[in-house]
């Protein structure tokens, strides 16, 4: 028997091998098998038959063994809807699943998820709030139907006492769980926090810290069935599991449930497919719910459960405050209020956490000839890291800081530091509080797991007293001591040009202010600005709900989502009049098909990307809009790529 077959790595190339005969009862199309590729073994999925007789010259190699699979009947279908949704190889869906079939340990210094267990286990009795909560979503798991249920509980309410409950009801019916939160760090620390509640029970995260030893371990325990707790970011949502029982996706708002490589797969919306197709309940959890979710409680009938109650300690109070007269700054980004506050705590043994949405030393560094130092690969200036070199954040070159202007040769004392990064804060706050202990929190520290899991722990202790943060520190981290939260730059976002970079700054600026006051009374938050944007009125998270209307309504006015659906194509080349034209081409061929088919379809572009160069590939995109999600992917279908040089991707209402 020969057989066809596409491997999982190497751009799903195509080989034939041969099947031996203790084998061949077990080979069907599209299971897993594992085959030898020069001198490895490598994971691949069976495509086809092949009716002829060998005849060719050299000999066909025979495949190795068979993979099994959890018995799961939903899996393939919802894989394929995924793969249609994102107009991907279905085949790119069941690669993510050869992490478990890899056969040797990763070499990197692996870390456990213990170096993040901040919090006890112990049980806690519910508020009324909670427990009128859980008692709802408990209906659903006993009755085994599916409902999404939105749980809106402000920070610091005690979402997740709410998830212990339930997930503990639904392990002893023999079910398994998922929890999904936005990034790793998180993962980690939910992944030790439940390992201490439910210790009878197989608690494994799959996300990229995952052990090779640990994945064989969840493996085997979906392939027999068992209920396990499975905890992670993208990866968990793709598995086969025979017995789910129900879906959690906390922090459900949060941007990093979109995956930033194409295809860029948005977890959360694959998690509410997924729990409609296994018919079984989804709770969806935030203090400041996505636009998109509520609006779906107004119009899909999901079920909205509110938390207005902190558990301990009590909401801070929040002041603006303006950026534009100088004589109220201490320093240029830190108003003398500011400074004043900070003082105040440091004197009392309380803890303070400044916020910028930035990384790095400043946005870029220009001579005054006008040069910028940019980035050679990718079309943005290079950011300035302590004082020392620059690096783009988009391709990770890094350089040392010019001693001279290539342009004038001016020397480098001379050169402008445009804007301010974190690393930049820290140097001036330590110049301002030289007692004070200062740490950092952006992408280059929290990068390194255990060296964040360590500033955690010193937070939690006390032994930190000022933590300077991106919004890495804004998700779901639970700092009893921080009494402060000072805002360096709130409007920093704000005037992107993305139709939710309101929605998404005041996320931000809820979640990072909601680490004040969690067992401490007397707490403040104060706002930097330069603009006094009318988000700043909901900064106070019980107004969050009336944000919603504001914004849903502009939405509803331009024709954005949820309104309107919008997918975004990006036509990607090494030649930029490539890209261009091919964009040109495909955008022709979109509005032709619109015509035709005579379907509510708007095209707009195609146009340069902000960003149009990144590591030497020139990015083109277009937009599709319409009322119909399966009006635009119908059209985009249209495309015959294969008459195209470009690369091409697409992504269904892209919120990053």
């Amino acid at each position: 028997m020969l057989i066809c077959v596409r491997l999982l790595k190497y751009a799903f190339k195509t080989f034939t091998y041969s099947v031996p005969t203790k084998l061949q009862k077990e080979i069907k199309i599209g299971i897993l098998v594992q085959v030898p590729l020069r001198k490895h073994l490598v994971p691949a999925i069976v495509h086809s038959f092949e009716n002829k007789d060998q005849k060719d010259s050299f000999a066909i190699k025979e495949i190795y063994s068979v993979y099994h699979i959890p018995q799961d009947v939903y899996y393939e279908s919802f894989v394929h809807k995924i793969s249609r949704y994102y107009q991907t190889d279905f085949l790119y869906l069941f690669a993510r699943m050869q992490k478990f079939l890899e056969e040797k340990e990763e070499s990197q210094d692996l870390f456990t998820p213990q170096v993040f267990a901040l919090e006890e286990a112990e049980s806690v009795t519910l508020t009324s709030e909670q427990q009128i909560a859980y008692e709802v979503v408990s209906g659903d798991l006993f009755k085994q139907k599916h409902r999404t249920f939105v749980l809106h509980g402000v920070t610091g309410s005690g979402k997740t006492e709410i998830y212990k409950k339930l997930i503990r009801d639904v392990l002893q019916k023999d079910k398994s769980v998922i929890v999904m939160l936005p990034e790793v760090a998180l993962a980690l620390r939910f992944e030790a926090l439940f390992s201490k509640c439910f210790s009878d029970i197989v608690v494994i995260g799959f996300h990229c810290a995952t052990t090779i030893k640990k994945k064989k371990l969840l493996w085997q325990s979906l392939l027999e069935g068992r209920p396990v707790l499975i905890i992670g970011v993208h990866l968990p949502i793709l598995l086969p599991i025979s017995n789910l029982g129900l879906i959690i996706v906390d922090e459900e708002h949060d941007t990093g449930y979109q995956e930033k490589k194409h295809p860029k797969i948005q977890s959360r919306d694959m998690a509410i497919l997924k729990a409609a197709m296994y018919q079984i309940p989804i709770v969806l959890g935030s203090a400041t719910p996505s636009i998109q979710t509520l609006w779906n409680v107004e119009h899909r009938g999901w079920k909205l459960l509110e938390l207005k109650k902190r558990f301990s300690g009590s909401f801070p109070s929040v002041e603006v405050l303006s950026l534009k007269n100088k004589e109220s700054r201490s320093y240029f980004w830190i108003t003398e209020r500011l400074r004043k506050e900070i003082k105040i705590r440091l004197d009392k043994k309380e803890q303070v956490i400044i916020f910028l949405n930035r990384r790095g030393y400043s946005f870029f560094v220009q001579c005054p000839c006008g040069y910028v130092f940019m980035c050679k690969s990718c079309s943005v200036s290079l950011t300035l890291h302590s004082d020392k070199y620059v690096m783009c954040h988009y391709c990770a070159y890094k350089e040392l800081l010019k001693s001279h202007c290539p342009d004038c040769n001016m020397p480098h004392e001379d050169f402008l530091k445009k804007g301010i990064g974190t690393q930049q804060v820290v140097a001036v706050l330590q110049k301002l509080f030289p007692e004070a202990i200062i740490a950092r929190a952006d992408k280059d520290t929290t990068s390194k797991k255990r060296t964040w899991a360590q500033t955690v722990q010193d937070m939690l202790v006390g032994q930190i007293d000022i933590l300077v943060g991106t919004q890495s520190i804004a998700k779901g981290y639970h700092f009893p001591g921080v009494t402060l939260v000072g805002i360096l730059w709130a409007d920093l976002n704000l005037h992107f040009p993305m139709y939710n970079a309101a929605e998404t700054t005041l996320q931000q600026l809820i979640q990072v202010a909601g680490r004040a006051g969690r067992q401490l009374h007397n707490s403040l938050v104060l706002v930097q600005t330069f603009d006094n944007h009318e988000v700043y009125q909901y900064v106070d998270e019980l107004r969050y709900l009336l944000f919603y209307r504001l914004e849903i309504a502009k939405r509803m006015n331009a024709g954005y989502p949820p309104y309107k659906h919008i997918a975004e194509i990006e036509v990607c080349h090494a030649r930029a009049q490539s890209a261009e034209t091919d964009a040109a081409d495909i955008a022709a061929v979109l509005s032709k098909t619109i015509r035709d088919r005579k379907v509510a379809v708007d095209v707009y572009g195609p146009v340069a990307a902000l960003v149009y160069k990144v590591k030497n590939v020139y990015v083109q995109k277009i937009v599709l809009k319409s009322f119909s999600r399966s009006d635009i992917i119908d059209t985009f279908s249209s495309i015959s790529k294969s008459e195209i040089k470009s690369s091409i991707f697409f992504t269904m209402d892209s919120v990053a």
